[in-house]
């Protein structure tokens, strides 16, 4: 088995739900670490949802504030979020190109 280290990134999600990364075909992943930031000048909500390959599609922070100037950790410290081949994640923000999306994952194929 392979251990690969990544970083994904996204610049000013918005409005549309925005795919951060999938996880590929034969591939385990753990997320450990994602952060959202804002930077725009007034406060934003993000959603952050996790589209399970076997149909629960869960919410990992829903309508979250972010306020100006900061940003969100959504998974890091002692947290952990594994994710199975198919699944998806998605990024969406109150505000048009208003968040700075930085997702770090540990691949296992």
């Amino acid at each position: 088995m392979a251990n690969t280290f990544k970083l994904e990134t996204d610049t000013g999600v918005g409005a549309t739900a925005a795919t951060i990364y999938t996880c590929p075909a034969s591939t385990s992943s753990t997320i450990i670490g994602m952060s959202v930031a804002n930077i725009t000048s007034s406060s934003i909500d993000v959603d952050v949802q996790l589209e399970n390959n076997d149909g629960d599609n869960i919410y990992l922070v829903k309508a979250a504030p972010v306020p100006v100037g900061s940003s969100l950790v959504v998974v890091g410290g002692d947290q952990k979020v594994v994710m199975e081949a198919s699944d998806v994640l998605k990024v969406t923000s109150s505000a048009a190109t208003s968040a700075d999306v930085a997702l770090s994952i540990l691949e296992i194929t």
